[in-house]
């Protein structure tokens, strides 16, 4: 799943001839909870609805600037530690912030955290990057505390799917 990439439509930079988008999932996903979390929103990323979409996984600590600058859209996914992201999610915009400053302003993006009890700080602090990136919020960041139900797990699905029809132009 780490390095996994599905096509849908076509390959290549943002904002392609062919109409095709991709998603980008930037996520840190360390235990079994958060893996779920992050397979619940790639099958809404992938829902058999919404067509002409590349959804591309990319562990955070492997991201990179060419990756973020070939995305129409993107989805964050970290978990909440000591009341911040994950350093992996922290290391991933650290990397990317001023290559791609000005070069991704207007895309969506969505984000989801998991955390034992508090996701507050976390989400603050990618909503700060996210600000100044200039990325667009396309749904409401999901805050995830405690176990995964099918609840959330709906939820995830439901982010996953409203930022790759924003990304595809659906929406």
């Amino acid at each position: 799943m780490d390095e996994a990439v599905e096509d849908r439509a076509g390959a290549g930079e943002a904002g392609r001839e062919d109409g095709s988008s991709t998603v980008l999932v930037v996520h840190h996903t360390p235990s079994p909870p958060t893996r779920e979390v992050l397979e619940a929103v790639l099958e809404g990323a992938r829902d058999p609805e919404i067509t002409g979409v590349t959804v591309r996984v990319v562990p955070a600590l492997g991201a990179t600037v060419p990756d973020v600058l070939a995305a129409d859209g993107f989805l964050f996914g970290t978990t909440a530690n000591f009341g911040y992201m994950s350093g992996a999610l922290k290391h991933f915009f650290d990397t990317v912030y001023y290559p791609c400053l000005d070069a991704v302003a207007g895309r969506p993006y969505g984000l989801w955290v998991h955390g034992n009890n508090d996701t507050a700080g976390a989400v603050a602090s990618v909503r700060r990057l996210t600000t100044g990136l200039g990325l667009v919020q396309a749904a409401a960041d999901l805050e995830i505390t405690g176990p995964v139900d099918a609840k959330v797990r709906e939820q995830c699905y439901e982010l996953g799917a409203i930022v790759a029809a924003t990304a595809a132009g659906d929406i």
